[in-house]
């Protein structure tokens, strides 16, 4: 591997006061020799031909049927050519855009991006601090906080309103989401129609563009099974890949439940459940752009179902970013993942884990920032603290000048020995580049206990507040705004 030093020339700065901050790329750091890398892609184009996947849909098994694949009932087994042939159709890169056009992301094509997960059902209130069921106002908040802090540059699904009925819920959280952040937008794979054809009128007029021009929302099919499509949400995905809306394919494996109990196992399942929805959208959609991903790798935990975190998750997720690389594709991840149901240490840990992991290997999205409880919870508080490790391993250098002025041997001589570099010129121009924290403690013990030993959660719960209560988005245009209630109005009556 090439000293990371070596590097440094490749990173373009940061322009001050950016709506979104990338992560630039650590050393690709690759876990899988090249033989293990082309064992767990052929395994997993094993799976696909020799056990296929179940797909429900009648339509696209006839289509999959006449591209090559052998079809049985509600059973496709996908040949390698076919796979290739998707593989090659769709792009290595796209663009997810945003309503403010400063916050568009390039995907592919070097950077990484940072967004919210979910959708969780739970959330933490933040002025009593109780787990409770989601609304409609979380949604809102949630938006609203992702829009402030550059560090997002995303907003992933969040919560649910459970406060709304099923069959309007979707339309009206789009439209919050939108309302509330001039960022991308990013959206659970409808299973109904219906908020198919909803999403498909309201983004272009948040846009004021078509969705192949401006795709300011994407949307992810996430696994409900393993190597099982669900028909219905599958056909939504087509409609949206056919109308321009890029679309992720994400498998969600639990060791021992839903994929093998061992690392390689369940990257060659989740390998082979993207391929399979990949080869899909291709087919039906060529050339729509798509991205490939996993949420974090949970494993079970007794009676309490199943939880990320621990020594397997970095691993896995280092992997998944080379496996992902290896098709072509822009590779997401589920990251920040812990099973810990506050922002305390051991959420800490397994945080830090799953941030330097994602440094290392340079995924191109990472979602779930916020989750708690193995996400099943969001927490406002956890958001911006999961920001703070964004921006922590964000700032470690991929390398440092070397050339004079980073030398400073004149400085050093003019300051000679037992000197100090307080008020040199060299110090106040580079203390500059130091990062500072957000919530972190930096001052000292009595100046901290004079502050009532304050911890990094409070903090944040202070700025959450703060943020909710000054932080004002760029609203929608008053035409797009009447045009999407009316569009969301209608599309309600006719259910």
């Amino acid at each position: 591997m090439p000293a990371i030093n070596a590097l440094r020339q490749q990173v373009p700065t940061v322009s001050a006061g950016a709506r979104v901050l990338p992560l630039r790329r650590g050393p690709d750091l690759d876990v899988l020799p090249e033989e293990d890398l082309h064992a767990i892609h052929d395994a997993a184009l094993r799976v696909l031909d020799d056990l296929g996947v179940r797909v429900g849909s009648h339509r696209i098994l006839d289509r999959l049927k006449a591209a090559g694949a052998r079809v049985g009932p509600e059973r496709a087994h996908l040949p390698r050519p076919l796979i290739d042939e998707a593989l090659g159709a769709a792009p290595s890169e796209l663009v997810l855009a945003a309503r403010d056009p400063s916050a568009d992301l390039r995907v592919g094509a070097g950077d990484g991006w940072l967004g919210t997960g979910g959708p969780a059902e739970r959330a933490v209130d933040l002025r009593s601090d109780e787990r409770r069921a989601s609304t409609l106002a979380d949604v809102a908040d949630a938006a609203r906080l992702a829009d402030a802090v550059p560090q997002l540059g995303y907003l992933g699904p969040t919560v649910r309103a459970l406060d709304l009925a099923a069959e309007c819920r979707m339309a009206r959280e789009v439209h919050v989401r939108l309302a509330n952040t001039s960022k991308h937008v990013q959206v659970e794979v409808p299973t109904h129609r219906c908020d198919v054809e909803a999403l498909l009128e309201t983004a272009p007029l948040a846009a004021g563009a078509d969705a192949r021009e401006r795709p300011i929302v994407s949307a992810v099919l996430h696994a409900g099974e393993p190597l099982a499509f669900d028909g219905e949400r599958l056909e939504a995905a087509v409609a949206l890949a056919e109308a321009g809306v890029p679309c992720g394919i994400v498998a969600s494996p639990i060791a021992g439940v839903t994929a093998p109990a061992t690392v390689a196992g369940a990257i060659v399942i989740s390998l082979a459940h993207t391929l399979a929805g990949l080869v899909v959208l291709q087919l039906l959609a060529p050339g729509a752009p798509t991205f490939l991903g996993t949420d974090a790798l949970h494993v079970p935990v007794g009676g309490r179902g199943s939880a990320p975190g621990g020594a397997a998750d970095p691993l896995f997720q280092l992997a998944w970013v080379q496996v992902a690389g290896r098709v072509g594709l822009p590779a997401h991840v589920g990251a920040f993942a812990t099973g810990s149901r506050s922002s305390d240490w051991q959420a800490g840990i397994e945080g830090g884990l799953s941030a330097t992991a994602a440094w290392m290997a340079g995924p191109d999205l990472l979602a779930a920032a916020g989750m708690r409880d193995g996400g099943r919870v969001f927490s406002p508080v956890a958001m911006l603290l999961d920001t703070e490790l964004f921006d922590l391993v964000r700032r470690i250098p991929l390398g440092f000048a070397a050339d004079d002025e980073a030398l400073a041997t004149e400085v050093i001589e003019g300051v000679g020995p037992g000197g100090h570099f307080l008020g040199e010129a060299h110090t106040l121009r580079h203390m500059r580049e130091a990062w500072m924290s957000r919530f972190m403690d930096t001052d000292t013990w009595e100046a901290w206990e004079g502050a009532g030993r304050p911890q990094p959660p409070e903090r944040a719960h202070a700025k959450a507040l703060e943020l909710l209560e000054t932080h004002e988005p760029l609203p929608l245009e008053p035409a797009a705004e009447d045009r999407i209630r009316a569009v969301i109005a209608e599309h309600e009556r006719q259910r």
